[in-house]
């Protein structure tokens, strides 16, 4: 089959905001059985692309590369696998682009990555980079075709020293050939409005994608923000304690949050929307139904 558009040709086209999901590999052949179906269940809503998430440590490594194969091959979707320094050196990751590149794929999320399991602190592999920035440019230098999404963090990385040193990385991965950025979740819409302003008046241009994920229990989402630094509103909160273990009326919670930060996204110009879907097709496609009504 042909390589993959690049996704930076979307922005420039726009005939609709764009619409991707997230996928993470599964441990086992059961769960890519599990997430075929999901998969399969989600083609209805065309996203315009697809990701699939990178363990910590390169973990999933393999299981990545197997779930981008069958989504790209089998089913049809523009897929971004994700890339991280974590685990590699240069010629390793020489070696991976190679890989990536011959497959077909020609959009690749670019991260720095977490540390393995156990560790709390990033210690790049013996002749492996330290910051995504690094990677950024060395895929470019692999192959100029690429087209390369970055992380940003709208409430800082956890690991940054200020907010002015989190926004000076991200100024420098795009300066070194990053398309486009999607950012960490959050739940707070000026949130993002406000880290839009900052990365334009500090001379970033490419387009900002909003990473969306619907709650789906109130102890997941805790866990989830206080890794990513991301925080929760307090009217958020108040609703899903109100909910109680229920987890239909918590989905049913999460899923009309998240379609409202949608619609106000979109009615201020965001350029789309990345949803963290958890590999449950249910949410992606009430917030595809609800926004279609």
């Amino acid at each position: 089959m042909p390589p993959d558009s690049p996704i930076a040709a979307f922005f420039q086209g726009k005939p609709h905001p764009l619409r991707s999901l997230e996928f993470f590999p599964p441990k086992d052949d059961a769960g890519v059985a599990a997430l075929r179906e999901t998969a399969v269940a989600l083609q209805r809503i065309e996203p315009d692309f697809v990701s699939v998430t990178y363990g910590a440590g390169g973990s999933t490594r393999e299981r990545t590369a197997q779930v981008s194969r069958l989504l790209r091959e089998e089913l049809g979707f523009t897929v971004m696998p994700h890339l991280t320094c974590v685990g590699h050196s240069r010629a390793e990751l020489h070696e991976l682009a190679g890989r990536i590149h011959e497959a077909g794929f020609r959009n690749i999320m670019t991260l720095r990555g977490d540390p393995p399991k156990g560790s709390t602190e990033f210690k790049p592999a013996p002749d492996g980079l330290r910051y995504a920035a690094e990677l950024v440019a060395l895929l470019k230098s692999r192959h100029a075709d690429f087209c390369l999404g970055v992380g940003g963090y709208p409430e800082k990385h956890p690991e940054a020293a200020s907010p002015q040193a989190d926004l000076d990385h991200l100024k420098a991965k795009v300066d070194a050939g990053a398309d486009f950025i999607t950012t960490q979740l959050f739940f707070d819409n000026a949130v993002y409005f406000r880290f839009v302003e900052q990365c334009r008046a500090a001379g970033i241009t490419v387009p900002i994608v909003p990473g969306i994920m619907p709650v789906l229990s109130l102890k997941q989402i805790q866990r989830f923000t206080s890794m990513c630094g991301a925080t929760l509103p307090a009217k958020l909160i108040t609703r899903l304690e109100a909910a109680g273990e229920n987890p239909e009326i918590v989905e049913t919670i999460g899923i009309d949050w998240a379609l409202g930060q949608i619609r106000e996204l979109l009615a201020q110009d965001a350029p789309g929307y990345h949803i963290y879907i958890l590999n449950r097709a249910k949410s992606a496609l009430a917030l595809a139904a609800g926004l279609a009504a």
